[in-house]
């Protein structure tokens, strides 16, 4: 294969690995509405036995297939069973919340932290991203997938605390939304706003020394999912910058600063 063939064929590659997680975000976020809005408890227990029951490997296949080009199918190891462990998992947090809300007793602040690593969807979106990665696939590295690491469960933390520290409240929004500002604030009385704000600041940047410390010291994942899982964290303090009208300008900055460049660029080729 010449040079032009595997620059393609890697582009190509990558195209599929950043289309891909936008796909599965969405169907993420369509199962969290199911749970967050739509569903009764008595319903949503249903569902979930369901999931739990039928999620099987003829689901699994079909819904990499959806996938362009087939890609986890291509890089030489089958993810069916890691994909059903990820996604019955996220299922299942997603009931737990919907019980602690519907009961009106939340659980504590710990126990909502490490619901809230599977239910945030991001371990689902990493474990897709490991296989559509296609390196580092042995036995030994999808089995310490499957168990969450510290190189995800990291990622997960710092977005799902950054999430909780920076939700803008919209006086329209449907459904439940629990935070762990408010668990903080529930076990300590004592506690101001800003006193639990700047707690989970520190928890954050501790979070962040835990995951540097992954990246720099813990050559158990290749270099490339590594990278995937750090530049998810750092990308999102940008997703959580809202402003007084529950919008993000800066992301929106950035997005049209990619269209304006590109077009500068394809009018200096003409």
């Amino acid at each position: 294969m010449d040079a032009t063939a595997v620059r393609r064929s890697e582009h190509s590659s990558f195209f599929l690995c950043r289309f891909t997680p936008c796909f599965l975000g969405l169907a993420v976020c369509s199962e969290y509405d199911i749970f967050d809005v739509y569903g009764t408890l008595d319903e949503l227990t249903l569902f979930t036995d369901v999931v739990s029951r039928y999620v099987s490997r003829h689901s699994m296949i079909s819904l990499m297939k959806l996938a362009p080009g087939s890609i986890y199918q291509e890089n030489g190891w089958d993810p069916t069973n890691s994909l059903q462990i990820a996604w019955k998992s996220l299922c299942k947090t997603f009931l737990i919340e919907a019980e602690w809300f519907a009961s009106g007793n939340m659980t504590s602040a710990k126990e909502y932290l490490e619901n809230g690593i599977v239910s945030s969807g991001v371990n689902t979106g990493l474990v897709h991203m490991f296989f559509l990665l296609g390196e580092g696939l042995t036995k030994e590295n999808v089995q310490t997938i499957d168990r969450v690491p510290e190189i995800i469960s990291s990622s997960t933390r710092i977005l799902r605390l950054w999430d909780d520290l920076k939700n803008a409240k919209d006086e329209y929004q449907e459904g439940n939304d629990g935070s762990y500002v408010d668990c903080l604030l529930r076990e300590q009385r004592e506690l101001s706003l800003k006193s639990a704000r700047e707690l989970v600041m520190s928890k954050i940047s501790d979070v962040w020394k835990s995951l540097n410390k992954e990246c720099l010291s813990d050559d158990t994942f290749p270099a490339t999912f590594t990278k995937a899982s750090l530049k998810l964290a750092r990308m999102v303090p940008l997703m959580y910058d809202y402003d007084n009208n529950h919008s993000l300008p800066k992301l929106g900055q950035l997005v049209k600063s990619l269209f304006s460049d590109e077009c500068r660029h394809s009018t200096s080729k003409l």
